[in-house]
């Protein structure tokens, strides 16, 4: 097994991700013997890192691992959980979450505690004073409850920047969506570079693009995606949501020797991403942002667009996306002038690609939950106005 320095400790470079276990028939319940077998294997061939988070599996992740995990010796792994801020409620009490998180799991610290999803909608909730969040789990570091305190992100570079200022060298590591496709349909890069020079270590989450890119038309489809990621020197953990035995065991061999790609084998895998795209050729210049009269943000809505043209069933990120934009911002709100398209270097039809997000929009998951929210939302504040009123 291949091991990443990280402070004290040596941490296995893959993670065993507990967002997709294996299920009983019933296609509900977590199979907890299946998940005892895959953890006796990964941990008797040196994986020490296991990733959970709060809503995982509707709040059995937690308790299913930390039950698993109880047969070892405390000093024999690394637990990660993660407070769920990101989602949508009246009111955050990180005190409480915590407290059942380690009841739940039957430890009495975690090795590695995120905030969970900071993008643009949830980063008022994390950074609200009003909530403490991250005032409580710096706390809790101190207090040893916490051993090392990160985040993960879904949010675009700006987002992960201004939260990184925000917590001000409080975040020891971060989470983000790394793999060879969303390199640049995602502007991975650009997220790695920047924690590169905030010197933050990267974590990897969706190393194969939720199972997609094991199916990817390139040589040792499995490998090449995780072999790639070996080569990013400040990637330290990558977690993989492995769903049954020999997904772990084929992991684990790819993972008992550190084989980074050359160069020219990287750069064969990216010329091949390029074409799983199917991309509008989007350089974000933002010749288009300027001339439009409904003040869009065109170069990321055509990103959205790209990332769905991919595969609208994964385009979770895009959903939120979406959500965190006002509904004056959606595509919707394009008026069809034209006026982006004359003077885009890429001859790109705008209007065209916006009306095809718009209208792929209803097929995101999440989407309708989305639209179900912001309707009540609107309801309660027109109640709320209404009280006012003498």
């Amino acid at each position: 097994m291949i091991y990443s320095d990280f402070f004290d400790k040596k941490i296995s470079l893959l993670g065993f991700g507990a967002m997709r276990l294996p299920l009983l028939p019933d296609g509900k319940t977590i199979d907890k013997g299946a998940v005892e077998e895959m953890v006796d294997y990964a941990i008797k061939r040196g994986v020490n890192y296991f990733d959970t988070a709060f809503p995982y599996h509707g709040g059995m992740s937690e308790i299913v691992m930390g039950e698993v995990l109880s047969k070892y010796k405390r000093e024999d792994f690394y637990l990660a959980s993660k407070y769920p801020g990101h989602q949508i409620a009246e009111k955050y009490d990180p005190a409480d979450i915590f407290e059942k998180q380690l009841k739940k799991c039957g430890v009495e610290y975690f090795d590695f505690y995120l905030l969970h999803n900071i993008y643009e909608l949830s980063y008022e909730v994390y950074t609200d004073p009003k909530w403490g969040i991250l005032p409580y789990f710096l706390e809790q570091k101190k207090r040893g409850k916490i051993k090392h305190l990160g985040f993960s992100c879904h949010g675009r570079p700006d987002n992960l920047k201004a939260f990184l200022d925000y917590a001000n060298g409080a975040m020891e590591f971060c989470q983000i969506q790394l793999n060879y496709l969303d390199w640049t349909l995602q502007n991975a890069k650009s997220k790695y570079e920047l924690l590169h020079f905030y010197g933050v270590p990267v974590w990897v989450m969706e190393p194969l693009r939720g199972g997609k890119l094991a199916k990817a038309n390139v040589d040792s489809p499995v490998e090449s995606a995780f072999r790639f990621l070996m080569g990013k020197e400040d990637v330290k953990v990558i977690l993989s949501g492995m769903s049954d035995l020999k997904q772990m065991k084929e992991n684990v061999e790819i993972f008992s020797s550190r084989r980074p790609l050359t160069p020219a084998e990287e750069q064969k895998l990216l010329l091949a991403a390029e074409g799983m795209k199917n991309s509008l050729p989007c350089t974000a210049c933002r010749y288009c942002v300027d001339g439009c009269p409904m003040g869009l943000d065109i170069p990321n809505l055509i990103a959205t667009c790209n990332d769905v043209r991919y595969a609208k069933e994964g385009g979770l990120t895009a959903s939120m996306q979406m959500e965190a934009l006002p509904p004056e911002k959606h595509p919707s709100a394009c008026i069809g002038c034209g006026a982006c398209a004359r003077v885009c270097p890429q001859k790109i039809d705008i209007p065209k690609a916006l009306k095809e997000l718009c209208d792929t929009l209803p097929d995101l998951p999440q989407w309708s939950k989305i639209c179900k929210k912001r309707a009540e939302e609107a309801k309660m504040l027109e109640e709320k106005n209404k009280e006012k009123k003498p």
